[in-house]
């Protein structure tokens, strides 16, 4: 609480331990919210690192696309979809050497499975025609 200007905060025994501040934590965040609202994120990972609290950057989509640590341990990987066109879907976590994962399939699109799915709980053409003449399923 130093770190962000408050030593009142940092020096009020009510605040010592976990319970305390669990009792309070919309104080709180209210206070390093307002705290790091005036900073970049940098500046404030800045402030924290100095002050010898632990911290990270939150990662965006963006953020994570342009990390080169993240495309080292291909957590980012392009597959195509039906029309031809690339994408950048997540890698597969853990990374394991005897079983690594893979991509085998992207995502059905819209009702691409739907017809398969009621034959498997026992419907017929007949019954999935209607359901689907009736706009119940795509």
């Amino acid at each position: 609480m130093q770190c962000i200007g408050r030593p009142d905060l940092a020096s009020d025994p009510a605040l010592a331990d976990n319970s305390g501040r669990v009792a309070r934590v919309r104080e709180l965040d209210q206070a390093i919210g307002q705290w790091a609202q005036q900073l970049t994120v940098a500046e404030a990972l800045a402030a924290l690192e100095k002050a010898e609290v632990p911290a990270g950057k939150i990662y965006t989509i963006a953020d994570i696309a342009r990390d080169p640590h993240y495309e080292a341990r291909g957590m980012l990987q392009e597959v195509q979809i039906a029309d031809g066109t690339p994408l950048a879907v997540p890698g597969f976590v853990p990374k394991l050497s005897l079983t690594p994962g893979r991509h085998r399939r992207n995502a059905p699109t819209l009702g691409q499975d739907t017809d398969a799915v009621l034959r498997e709980v026992g419907l017929s053409e007949t019954q999935i025609a209607e359901l689907r003449k009736r706009g119940v399923v795509a």
